[in-house]
């Protein structure tokens, strides 16, 4: 780990059963950045490390989970940001859209890490995410939306609707009217 990334493959979070132990005041703001009993975790390696050990459960709280504890993290909106996106592949159904988590996940959009916008009743803002891994999201950056409107198609029914492709599955993102 020389240049203090972690690699490898990720803790198998999802088998894991350990009791609920408590909580521990550890909270993800929806600008992505932790904070723990009140101050904000700087140290970025170990942001990415406890990023590792998240899970969302059917109850819909995250934890931090290890083989011995189960700890609860508040999440404000998703406990990651996506910061980048890569197509590949000639633009069109074949295409992969993959993104770039500010904890260092890449998320190939498919079928089973689908894409999903979420729209405020009030003022009609778009709120995209895509699944990064079991029912953890990620957030899109603004800037990360805006290239994938610039990428985006009419719906293949011919809809009103705009959306992009990854990996054979379309994905609407708003409407073309």
């Amino acid at each position: 780990m020389p240049d203090g990334k972690l690699s490898g493959k990720l803790p198998p979070v999802e088998s894991w059963n350990p009791e609920h132990c408590g909580d521990i005041d550890m909270a993800i703001r929806a600008d992505g950045s932790w904070w723990h009993e009140g101050g904000r975790m700087n140290r970025e390696r170990m942001v990415k490390m406890f990023s590792r050990i998240l899970r969302k459960d059917e109850d819909g709280e995250t934890y931090l989970v290890t083989p011995h504890e189960k700890v609860v993290v508040r999440v404000e909106d998703a406990p990651f940001i996506a910061v980048r996106v890569d197509r590949a592949g000639e633009p069109g159904p074949d295409q992969a859209l993959a993104f770039l988590t500010n904890v260092g996940d890449v998320a190939v959009a498919g079928a089973d890490l689908p894409l999903r916008i979420e729209t405020d009743a009030e003022t009609g803002e778009p709120s995209p995410y895509v699944r990064v891994r079991g029912r953890l999201e990620a957030k899109l950056a603004r800037p990360v939306f805006y290239e994938l409107a610039a990428m985006a198609v009419p719906h293949p029914d011919g809809s009103p609707t705009l959306g992009v492709w990854s990996q054979g599955t379309f994905f609407p993102i708003g409407s073309a009217a």
